[in-house]
């Protein structure tokens, strides 16, 4: 395993994860005592290891296609174009 390649991507992802939307919903699930702390991680455990399955499958499929390169691109576009927008909507 690659562990400098492991711990960028962890670090980019926890710090992508933290105070996000899903992290507020999985806080107010816990917050409510009448649900049980471990189902409440398990269920959003889950969750989130699906939707990174998700996006390593979408990944390894389109990089099949796309150049890396092009990915990599479209990716920091999508990301400016969603901060110019929020910026522009607040």
């Amino acid at each position: 395993m690659d562990i400098k390649l492991f711990l960028t991507i962890f670090g980019s992802v926890f710090l992508a994860e933290m105070a996000d939307k899903t992290q507020v919903a999985t806080l107010l699930f816990a917050a409510d005592n009448g649900h049980a702390k471990l189902t409440v991680f398990l269920a959003s455990a889950l969750a989130l290891t699906a939707t990174s399955a998700l996006g390593v499958l979408a990944g390894g499929l389109l990089s099949q296609w796309l150049n890396p390169k092009y990915l990599t691109w479209f990716s920091g576009a999508a990301f400016i174009a969603i901060g110019v927008w929020t910026l522009a909507k607040g």
